[in-house]
């Protein structure tokens, strides 16, 4: 792991709890080859450093894009099941979502990655023959239930100490008690290009940067997995900030 953060943040420091280590990822888009050795850098630090309190957070965009979603939400539900785990929203879940409730926006999510998601579900995007509604019922039965509760109960934040993880920023100038969802889920410029010193420091992805971007009031972890190869990790305890 390498440290990115000591000298480039203005005093105080964003910090945890004691005791408190947090391992954070988003945008993993389907990679689950690249989340199984992350996983695993997990359990090799959790095995060497036995943190008091281990919060894992995964911050949205489980699906579409990369090979595949099924075993990636498999994964994350099976870990859920044996480690302290939060899961976000991200905007392809919120698609996704409201895509099974309005068919007629299949072609919008197929464009964005929906595509590779069906295929992992073993549906065809090709068998759509100018019928939405079809092709969408097959994934409803395709499906399994657990993928379903779990994209159901994703979070839109989640905030321990002074770090705030969402899956693509804020609005400045808005408290985060005030916060909308559209901008969780999808903001982007405005966010991107603040310098305001928030009330909580921000950790995010949804915007893809080349290595992990860390700034005085915020920080992007999503290294575009499904287009480079490379699913970063994030590692916070106390002031320090660790990322591989």
């Amino acid at each position: 792991m390498l440290p990115f953060f000591r000298s480039r943040l203005s005093k105080p420091k964003p910090q945890l709890p004691e005791g408190v280590r947090v391992y954070a990822m988003s945008d993993i888009h389907g990679c689950a080859h690249l989340l199984m050795p992350m996983l695993r850098v997990i359990d090799a630090d959790l095995a060497h450093s036995r943190p008091s309190h281990a919060i894992e957070v995964f911050m949205g965009d489980y699906i579409d894009r990369g090979p595949d979603t099924r075993s990636t939400l498999d994964i994350l539900i099976e870990r859920s099941r044996r480690n302290n785990t939060v899961f976000l929203k991200g905007n392809h879940e919120s698609f996704l979502v409201r895509v099974l409730r309005e068919p007629h926006l299949l072609n919008d999510w197929l464009r964005i990655g929906g595509a590779q998601t069906l295929a992992s579900y073993g549906v065809s995007s090709a068998d759509l023959r100018g019928d939405p509604t079809n092709l969408l019922r097959e994934l409803a039965r395709a499906i399994p239930r657990s993928h379903v509760e779990f994209l159901r109960n994703l979070r839109l934040s989640f905030t321990c100490g002074d770090f705030f993880f969402v899956h693509a920023g804020i609005r400045p100038g808005l408290p985060l008690s005030e916060q909308h969802e559209d901008d969780l889920l999808s903001i982007r410029d405005e966010f991107l290009k603040s310098d305001e010193h928030f009330s909580k420091y921000i950790v995010h992805g949804h915007t893809p940067v080349r290595s992990a971007e860390l700034r005085a009031n915020r920080a992007n972890i999503d290294t575009g997995a499904y287009a480079t190869g490379n699913l970063t990790l994030m590692s916070i305890q106390g002031t320090r900030l660790l990322a591989v």
